[in-house]
């Protein structure tokens, strides 16, 4: 929370021309292309950082897929996590969260810009239909970022398991997946503190079809799992 009122005192006059655009475009999503409402997004997601005395460190931005429509599997430390991937990647991505978060100021404006999909992890049905949703968009040359997790990690930068049923789209789709590996994250909103904080988004290789089309979901979340934990230990984050 004291970071959050930092971000919000240190960009005082921009507070109400952003959170007037933001609900602007939220309000009016099919209004602006993607790129547009991305655009804006990425411009307050920066001012928020720098107000916020937090860095994000980008690295494996080539290992991006030139072509759209893939799928991001980052490891989930808490709320901040889009917002830092959101600074780090140039290209536009929506989401799959839990429908909790559609309820939280500011996050909720920001899915609506993304045209995120909120799952309710005990509706089967509307579960399903997400994913039916996300694939069909995938194939179409949307990209996503899903939390593989399925709820953020309460262990730092230790992951927990990641869940077969995440990669459902991704399988049905064919599409490249990215894993994502975040180091740090979690300490942006949930210490308590407001001092500078570096956090590291890690964009790793993508895992196409050819690669996986032979292994179950749960080997695919396994391997996913695998490489983030290793960026984590190899990048200093395996505390």
């Amino acid at each position: 929370m004291r970071r959050i009122i930092v971000m919000v005192l240190k960009n005082i006059l921009f507070v109400p021309w952003g959170w007037f655009m933001l609900n602007k475009y939220a309000a009016h999503v099919d209004d602006y292309t993607e790129g547009e409402r991305y655009a804006l997004l990425k411009k307050i997601d920066h001012r928020a950082n720098t107000g916020g005395n937090i860095t994000v460190q980008s690295y494996g931005i080539e290992n991006i897929p030139d072509e759209n429509g893939f799928i991001f599997y980052p490891n989930h430390q808490g709320l901040y996590d889009v917002l830092a991937i959101l600074d780090a990647c140039p290209i536009p991505f929506s989401v799959v969260a839990k429908k909790e978060v559609g309820n939280v100021p500011f996050l909720k404006q920001v899915f609506a810009c993304m045209k995120a999909y909120l799952m309710d992890r005990e509706d089967i049905r509307q579960s399903m239909q997400v994913i039916l949703n996300v694939t069909k968009e995938v194939k179409n040359g949307r990209n996503y970022l899903i939390f593989a997790e399925g709820t953020r990690s309460k262990n730092g930068n230790h992951p927990q398991e990641f869940k077969g049923g995440s990669f459902k789209a991704a399988t049905k789709a064919r599409c490249p997946i990215v894993p994502v590996a975040l180091i740090d994250t979690y300490k942006a909103f949930d210490t308590g503190s407001a001092k500078p904080l570096t956090v590291q988004v890690h964009f790793l290789e993508p895992m196409y079809y050819e690669e996986y089309k032979d292994m179950k979901s749960t080997e695919i979340a396994a391997e996913v799992k695998r490489r983030v934990e290793e960026t984590i230990q190899k990048f200093g984050g395996w505390e």
